[in-house]
């Protein structure tokens, strides 16, 4: 009787530990939902780039995140970023130079932080390439919303030559 009374006990705990998991397949809808939302957040700071809408980009950073741009010290906080951001995309726009994402972005989701990895390809007004890089993008969850916190961007080309100082 003691045995069949052990028995009982375990299946009931083991039973009412089973209703604490997450049905199957929650975790991954969870897990598609925030990478949709990062997809969607990587295609927005391209169209609000090339668009020129300084302050969409910048909206999309997070208070505390850093930006690092080629050619600039790192940005830190809003300021810093909204001005990186604002002299970034005047050299772009005119440049007469739009910036497409790569086709196939890497997004990782684990609980409130989120990385991007794709590449880039830098056209002129003709439509002909000029420049093709790669960038890597961090996000948090911050008030229930996806904010990036680091994001860096470089050429694949090799760096400009030294300048030799004026005699």
């Amino acid at each position: 009787m003691i045995r069949l009374i052990s028995i009982c006990c375990l299946t009931l705990l083991i039973a009412c530990g089973n209703t604490r998991e997450a049905p199957a397949g929650a975790a991954t809808e969870d897990t598609a939902a925030d990478e949709a939302a990062i997809r969607a957040a990587d295609a927005a700071w391209f169209t609000h780039y090339n668009a020129g809408h300084v302050d969409s980009v910048a909206a999309l950073y997070a208070d505390d995140a850093v930006l690092n741009i080629p050619g600039m010290p790192p940005a830190r906080g809003p300021g810093s970023i909204r001005e990186a951001l604002a002299k970034d995309i005047a050299g772009a726009s005119e440049g007469g130079f739009t910036l497409t994402q790569g086709p196939t972005p890497e997004i990782g989701v684990s609980g409130d932080l989120a990385y991007t990895w794709n590449t880039f390809k830098v056209t002129d007004k003709s439509g002909a390439t000029v420049d093709v890089g790669k960038y890597v993008t961090v996000a948090a969850r911050k008030n229930g919303e996806w904010r990036i916190v680091r994001d860096i961007w470089n050429s694949d080309n090799p760096p400009a030559p030294p300048q030799k100082p004026a005699s």
